[in-house]
């Protein structure tokens, strides 16, 4: 996150459209003698306090922007400002970012099990997948038009049949069928491997 005196304005209005609808900036709470933080001062501890809090996200996540983002976001939405603003900030950008942490390494575990059973790329007894630059490997699937890609990815990766795919891309489970055998054509010939030809519907 840049929130300098150029970026300042469009982080705040994305910070401030996370804050929940009818929370009005710098309002007095009626009957508490409180008062929510008004946009000025949270636009100058996002102009002070931003790429230092991102920084200190890196720690724990590997998406600091979001996190500190959220903690700006929920500075805005309290009913009373806290007595001081930056420790606030620290403290909800640290919980934030292990927070984050942790979900990332859970959904990264739940990808690695979901690919360890997703069916073989590469038929059996050809050269395997371990013997291909995955770059290349990627570059080829990223080069497949839009339809073949998603075929692929979906009935392979996904487990989906093709009528399920047809559903979700508004086409025919036919022309599904068609876009994922001709994408197989492709990578063939671009990596030099046969590819499985699954076709379960």
């Amino acid at each position: 996150m840049r929130a300098g005196k150029t970026g300042c304005v469009n982080v705040s209005e994305k910070i401030l459209g996370q804050v929940p609808s009818g929370v009005v900036l710098g309002e007095d709470v009626a009957g508490e003698g409180e008062r929510r933080m008004d946009h000025e001062t949270l636009r100058l501890l996002l102009d002070r306090h931003a790429d230092a809090l991102e920084l200190y996200a890196r720690s724990w996540c590997d998406t600091p922007e979001d996190v500190v983002q959220e903690a700006f976001a929920a500075l805005a939405a309290l009913r009373k400002s806290p007595e001081n603003p930056a420790a606030w900030l620290f403290r909800a950008v640290r919980n934030g970012a292990i927070n984050a942490g942790i979900a990332a390494k859970r959904r990264r575990r739940r990808e690695a099990r979901k690919a360890a059973d997703a069916p073989p790329w590469f038929e059996p007894g050809s050269r395997q997948s371990s013997d291909l630059d995955p770059d290349v490997a990627q570059a080829a699937l990223a080069g497949l038009p839009a339809d073949q890609r998603e075929t692929i990815v979906a009935h392979l990766w996904g487990g989906l049949t093709f009528e399920q795919i047809a559903a979700v891309a508004g086409t025919s489970a036919s022309s599904a069928h068609r876009a994922y055998h001709a994408g197989l054509k492709t990578l063939r010939a671009r990596l030099g491997v046969p590819c499985p030809t699954r076709t379960n519907r």
